[in-house]
């Protein structure tokens, strides 16, 4: 694979409107802008939560960075000692030029779309999602029914993007609503891949196809586990968001995402491409498995079950999958 540098590249956008969240914003430094614009649509949902996603749409930048990479041939796949067998065989895969979020897109970057048309997640549609057992207060665990044979997981009533423990669980504040107001700049969680759709068309974006994804993971680098090298903790400084302690039962560090940018980018200019979110792209499991595909593990992942924090990892869930740990990034033609 040959070196790749991120290029300032033009990407459709939206006419902004000129509220706080919607100001055009130009191109940065290292990629390019897609404007959002927070409209006048109605949002659904309670008073309450309208003033919320209004609080949290005031904070989103003024546009989506991308990084612009030009493509080319890379080795795709792995097949080491940690690898899983669908990560194989290793093949040489060809990727046209695209340009790539520099992050997943975030909480108060997704309550702009929401704030401008309204969009219920199927989350919200449903009615539940599934939430780490570890984030919930006691009385939320105690009703919410656990998942087999992952019994980590439950089923909690009313958790969505706005409320990821569940409506009214996020403990601390009278309301409820603290901690996702403190949370605008991590990834947006509990969305499935139909409401990642709905979000890449509003800003004339897509998702990234798999090879895309893994080629822009890599960083510029041929066949490395890690988007920075082969050591996951160079010097012993962890460069991504996993699961540290013993899982599930006892964490020693805490549960949870962190900022999208976190921790330093990748050789291209993208952060948190492994460990904090799994992220949706368009491509299917298998050709005779038709199931969404997750790539780069999540803050969940743990080397006792779970080694699916890689560049070449990938996990296949149906498109209709809303979880706590689940969120995207954009990708565009160039």
């Amino acid at each position: 694979m040959g070196e790749e540098s991120p290029a300032e590249v033009a990407v459709p956008g939206r006419e902004p409107s000129r509220s706080a969240a919607g100001r055009q914003g130009g191109a940065s430094a290292r990629g390019a802008s897609v404007a959002t614009t927070a409209g006048s649509a109605p949002v659904t949902g309670t008073d309450d939560e309208a003033e919320l996603i209004s609080a949290l749409a005031e904070r989103a930048p003024a546009d989506l960075r991308m990084v612009g990479l030009s493509g080319g041939v890379f080795r795709m796949g792995s097949e080491d000692a940690l690898a899983y067998p669908e990560e194989g065989p290793v093949r040489e895969v060809e990727v046209g030029a695209f340009a790539i979020g520099a992050t997943t897109v975030t909480v108060a970057e997704f309550a702009v779309f929401v704030a401008s048309t309204g969009h219920r997640t199927e989350a919200e549609v449903f009615g539940d999602s599934l939430v780490f057992a570890g984030l919930l207060a006691e009385a939320v665990r105690a009703q919410s029914p656990a998942v087999a044979p992952t019994p980590w997981w439950r089923q909690v009533v009313g958790a969505t993007w706005l409320h990821p423990r569940g409506a009214g669980a996020e403990a601390g504040d009278e309301d409820g609503h603290g901690p996702i107001v403190a949370l605008p700049d991590h990834p947006v969680t509990h969305v499935t891949r139909h409401d990642a759709e709905a979000y890449a068309a509003w800003v004339g974006a897509r998702l990234p196809t798999e090879a895309e994804w893994e080629y822009a993971a890599r960083g510029g680098l041929d066949q490395q586990p890690y988007p920075w090298g082969a050591v996951r903790e160079p010097g012993g400084v962890p460069r991504m968001k996993t699961f540290v302690g013993d899982f599930p039962e006892a964490p020693t560090e805490p549960v949870g995402t962190v900022p999208a940018d976190a921790y330093p980018p990748n050789g291209f200019g993208l952060h948190t491409m492994t460990g904090n979110v799994w992220e949706w792209t368009s491509g299917v499991f298998a050709p005779d498995d038709d199931r969404a595909v997750l790539r780069g593990g999540s803050h969940l992942c743990h080397a006792s079950y779970c080694l699916r924090y890689r560049t070449s990892a990938r996990t296949a869930v149906t498109p209709e999958t809303s979880l706590g740990h689940t969120g995207f990034r954009l990708a565009v033609d160039v």
